[in-house]
């Protein structure tokens, strides 16, 4: 299709195929920068899991070592609150501290995605309303009796193109969302996953309070040997 052509029939389905180009454009825009930035998260989730398993309790110099080089992601903040928690705190309040951590991540996760969902529904049916509109301009070509009917047949394959072009950006949207969705579901579980074992690696040392620090938090003056798993 030439772009004069192009240009033709978006007039003529009232200017709806501009819109959809504008959808097609953020939908896009928003799939690869989801892609991007979930691919890196569940990256640093699987090096993060990796490293805790080679140990059996943390130490604040272990936590800041891996939350500085989770930067700004999601994990960062699990770490920190366990590098923050006070062993004179009861050990319970622990796993609701780095469940808040999660909730407060949980939005950063998924962001942008209810966009990305809303131009897969609202694709088609602006495709179908460009089309009903380049119909009834079609259809006007009826008025004039000097027009031949080709000229209707000919606008009515142009209308249809609006169509056309709603289901291909709704299909493309379709597959990416859940695609990212299925990202975020195991982003989620890996920051559960993570939660587990830091709790399950901070359990030792309310057995071992000789080796907490003076104000009842882990201590972090001087180097000290993990306990290798």
């Amino acid at each position: 299709m030439s772009l004069d052509t192009f240009f033709r029939v978006a007039h003529s389905s009232g200017g709806i195929l501009y819109l959809m180009a504008l959808l097609l454009l953020v939908a896009l825009t928003i799939v690869l920068e989801r892609s991007w930035y979930l691919g890196r998260v569940l990256a640093a989730g699987h090096r993060l899991i990796g490293r805790l398993d080679t140990v059996t309790a943390v130490e604040v110099p272990l936590l800041r070592d891996l939350g500085s080089s989770c930067g700004r992601l999601p994990h960062a903040r699990l770490l920190d609150a366990v590098a923050k928690h006070d062993l004179a705190h009861e050990f319970d309040r622990l796993p609701d501290k780095i469940e808040e951590a999660i909730m407060r991540e949980a939005p950063q996760v998924d962001r942008y995605l209810w966009v990305l969902d809303t131009i897969v529904t609202l694709a088609p049916l602006l495709g179908l309303l460009g089309t009903i509109i380049g119909m009834f301009n079609a259809f006007q070509v009826l008025s004039d009796p000097g027009n031949a009917p080709t000229q209707v047949t000919g606008g009515v394959a142009e209308a249809l193109l609006a169509t056309a072009s709603g289901l291909l950006i709704a299909i493309l949207g379709l597959v990416f969302f859940n695609g990212l969705n299925n990202r975020v579901r195991v982003i989620m579980h890996q920051l559960e996953t993570l939660k587990v074992m830091l709790v399950n690696r901070m359990y030792p040392h309310y057995h071992a309070p000789a080796q907490a620090g003076p104000q009842g938090r882990l201590h972090e003056a001087g180097p000290r040997a993990l306990r290798v798993g």
